[in-house]
């Protein structure tokens, strides 16, 4: 029998995880069943339970995969000296996120609001999944904290204010962002940023 290569078993698993993560996207995670998936991926039940054991396994990888990539936009932003001032960063977080070719789609667009919406929701019953959030959110949060003190280390932000407690404000904005557009569709990441800068702006020179 012809050995797999593992490029196959990437792509295959890969395949997977995309169309999962459009059924959740689409009809939330307790109204998706394994079988959702099966048609979605268009693969045998075998074919998906050599990857994963089940739904909660699917949910805890899908959800695992956003918190990935944001982890990887603040290490790409902690390598430059100072980091972007904070509405060019979160503009840049967002957007990557958001890219329709993450897989996690709905309607055409990016289903990442949806998505993390239910997995907050979901959390309030699965254990395993609230830890997996606090461990991210608690990365996040370390992340942005290095990224202040190394505004505050430049000058371009006040000292006197604790870098946690602008960690978790940033934080919530971009949690505030997801719950608007999932509910409503009505924000865009440009209309996040400009009223972010808006608010960095008090208290510097009207722009003639």
């Amino acid at each position: 029998m012809a050995r797999v290569s593992q490029e196959h078993l990437d792509a295959r698993r890969r395949q997977i995880l995309d169309g999962a993560a459009r059924c959740f996207a689409r009809n939330g995670f307790h109204a998706t069943s394994m079988q959702d998936v099966l048609r979605e991926v268009d693969l045998s039940a075998g074919a998906v339970y050599r990857y994963f054991s089940g739904k909660e396994e699917l949910i805890g990888a899908v959800v695992g995969e956003v918190l990935d990539i944001i982890r990887g936009a603040f290490e790409t932003a902690l390598r430059q000296s100072p980091p972007p001032p904070p509405d060019v960063l979160m503009e840049e977080i967002l957007t990557k996120v958001l890219r329709p070719d993450t897989g996690i789609t709905y309607e055409g667009e990016s289903g990442f609001p949806r998505l993390m919406i239910q997995a907050w929701t979901e959390t309030l019953r699965n254990d395993e999944l609230s830890a997996l959030l606090r461990d991210g959110y608690t990365k996040v949060r370390e992340a942005w904290v290095r990224i202040v003190r190394a505004y505050q280390d430049a000058g371009l932000m006040r000292a006197d204010v604790p870098a946690d407690s602008v960690a978790r404000t940033m934080i919530a904005m971009a949690q505030g962002f997801a719950a608007q557009q999932a509910l409503f569709g009505e924000v865009t990441v440009q209309s996040m940023t400009e009223g972010l800068r808006g608010l960095m702006s008090m208290g510097q020179p009207r722009a003639s």
